[in-house]
């Protein structure tokens, strides 16, 4: 039974109505010694406290989009086959232009929290070793003849640490909110792609550490490319962005910044710099990969600032001292827009920023 489908949601809600009937009925009919009474109705309320914490635990993660399947849950998902030292590069001595088309089939996303448009594959990266699902959504514009002949701009988008690929399109309803704004015209028509980030039992910060993950050149490399192949997507680094809140925050700021020939522009919702600022993150345990996968350091060490327009939101001690310090560091033609938001740091914040979000892209970003 899957861990975000409605058969178990209504199971967990199903046993918490028994554990709460079951006592009412059975409280006074237990017989028995004193002790095996005691015994019995002691396991009767174990039950009623232990399904009560399973429907609050379901409802909370179908919310947030934190745990995806049962291996993500209890860390036994693993969807690295090999991790290689790629160099600094992350290319391994690899040319895209010497690549096979990494073509796809996608078809229609059954979970239907996703709502209707939203496409799925299982790909497997031929550079970074990680093989994993990618959910994608067409603008309304893709199948219209008039677009025909148009590539469109992308905007790869990350949860946060626990999270799913669903997230942005489930929990944040990104295609929902969108979908009439382009329509009227009043933001770019975005193709959406939402690769997993969840790929092993620990936070990778969007790394190559060697060994155990490739997770930068899967989501920068990999998936970059097979979306290009596939799709009428652009090919060029001012037609992509990366947006993503929390840990996919800090992800979305360290891609743009480290990658300027790959993406125009980044969106860090509630994000942050050093990645130790993860307790789980493996980047953060390293001392020469935190330097180099922190957007600070990154944009500090550039021999040059970066063509790269960055949006950064964040709170008061959640992730607007991160934004202030970029665009404290950041020269033309780096661009750092900061937005101080209250609220929590949760996805209803971020949610609200979808369209404030989009409508920004849409100035940087171009097909």
């Amino acid at each position: 039974m899957s861990l975000t489908g409605t058969p178990f949601f209504v199971t967990a809600i199903a046993l918490a109505v028994v554990a709460v009937l079951l006592p009412l009925a059975l409280w006074s009919r237990v017989r028995g010694p004193a002790l095996v009474r005691g015994a019995v109705r002691l396991l009767m309320l174990g039950f009623a406290q232990a399904t009560a914490l399973l429907l609050v635990f379901v409802m909370v993660n179908n919310s947030n989009a934190l745990y995806d399947s049962w291996g993500d849950l209890l860390g036994t998902t693993d969807h690295v086959d090999t991790a290689p030292d790629l160099g600094r590069d992350g290319m391994g001595g690899v040319r895209l232009a010497e690549l096979p088309k990494a073509r796809q089939k996608f078809q229609p996303a059954e979970d239907p929290i996703l709502g209707p448009g939203v496409q799925v594959t299982r790909f497997a990266g031929r550079v970074s070793g990680v093989s994993a699902e990618v959910y994608v959504w067409l603008p309304p514009q893709y199948d219209d003849p008039a677009y025909r002949d148009k590539k469109f701009p992308v905007v790869e988008v990350f949860p946060g640490y626990p999270g799913s690929p669903k997230a942005w399109f489930g929990t944040l309803k990104a295609q929902q909110q969108l979908r009439p704004m382009m329509e009227s015209g009043e933001i770019a028509p975005f193709i959406i792609v939402a690769p997993r980030t969840t790929l092993i039992d620990a936070d990778h910060g969007c790394a190559n550490i060697p060994g155990r993950i490739n997770a930068d050149t899967w989501l920068s490399v990999d998936v970059r490319k097979m979306v290009i192949d596939t799709f009428r997507a652009s090919g060029r680094a001012d037609g992509w962005a990366v947006a993503g809140y929390s840990a996919g925050g800090h992800c979305a700021a360290k891609l743009a910044l480290a990658h300027p020939d790959r993406y125009r522009a980044g969106v860090s919702l509630s994000g942050y710099n050093d990645p130790a600022a993860e307790k789980a993150s493996l980047a953060g345990r390293d001392p020469e990969l935190r330097r180099a996968n922190n957007p600070l350091e990154i944009l500090k060490s550039a021999p040059e600032p970066p063509r790269t327009a960055l949006y950064l939101s964040g709170a008061n001690g959640d992730g607007l001292q991160s934004g202030l310090a970029l665009r404290g560091y950041a020269q033309a033609p780096t661009t750092v827009k900061v937005v101080e938001v209250a609220g929590a740091h949760d996805t209803g914040v971020w949610k609200r920023q979808v369209p404030d979000v989009f409508r920004w892209l849409t100035r940087y970003v171009k097909p």
